[in-house]
């Protein structure tokens, strides 16, 4: 298997949203395990890297800003930029045409500092490749038109030596690796507390042009409680070990 082990982690409500006013609800407790499980150097999961999706990422951390960008800066080599890094995680983000405005290179959530690492296309412009290199945040390009999800995770592996990454969502992103075979486990944070909301995002989501809506199932590996929180491990049974 070229590429990373991934392993699908998220917190959902008891109806299977991933965002909404149910946050808060519960208490902190579902937020704790969440990030101890995947983020504390004593927790479950050791990996290099988490990877999300560009709305996930704008929500989150660079929340809709547009970049400064020199429509005139000079052409850029051709391919990935690949640099050293000093962080031990990178945070990658799926941003196919080159749209979020990082403030810097490095990420900080809670305690954990990593490494910017953009995931492109060829829809990427000269100007925000160059944006990319001025801050120095590598990226590499996956793709002519759209993503090419498998290539993404070769580089991943192969240029930047990740072993394991964690899928972070959203939910179209999630269910479109599912559905390529590209995600092989899933561990479900399930808080208990749900709000009702039919607008919100779910678990998984299909859209048409990027994944289909075949059902897939999963072999359950593991149950743990903490308090009225329920921790979930499952294997994918459609996983493309090729």
């Amino acid at each position: 298997m070229d590429r990373p082990y991934i392993f699908c982690h998220m917190a959902t409500s008891l109806n299977g949203k991933i965002s909404g006013p149910y946050h808060g609800a519960a208490g902190p407790e579902p937020g704790q395990l969440f990030y101890h499980l995947a983020f504390e150097k004593n927790g479950y999961y050791q990996h290099q890297g988490w990877l999300s999706g560009r709305t996930t990422t704008d929500d989150n951390f660079t929340f809709y800003k547009k970049p400064d960008l020199d429509q005139n800066a000079p052409q850029v080599p051709a391919g990935d930029f690949v640099i050293p890094t000093k962080f031990d995680k990178y945070y990658i983000s799926i941003d196919p045409h080159g749209r979020l405005a990082w403030q810097s290179n490095e990420l900080v959530y809670q305690t954990t500092h990593a490494q910017v690492l953009e995931v492109l296309t060829g829809q990427a412009s000269n100007a925000y490749k160059a944006f990319l290199r001025h801050k120095n945040i590598p990226y590499i390009i996956s793709g002519k038109d759209k993503l090419d999800a498998k290539l993404a995770l070769d580089k991943l592996k192969n240029l930047f030596h990740m072993e394991t990454v964690m899928l972070g969502g959203g939910g179209v992103l999630n269910w479109s690796f599912i559905q390529q075979g590209l995600c092989d486990e899933i561990s479900l944070v399930l808080t208990p507390a749900a709000d009702g909301s039919s607008k919100t995002p779910s678990l998984f989501e299909a859209r048409e042009g990027l994944s289909k809506a075949t059902p897939v199932s999963f072999t359950l590996k593991g149950v743990e409680t903490k308090g009225n929180t329920v921790w979930l491990r499952y294997l994918v049974n459609n996983t493309d070990k090729q």
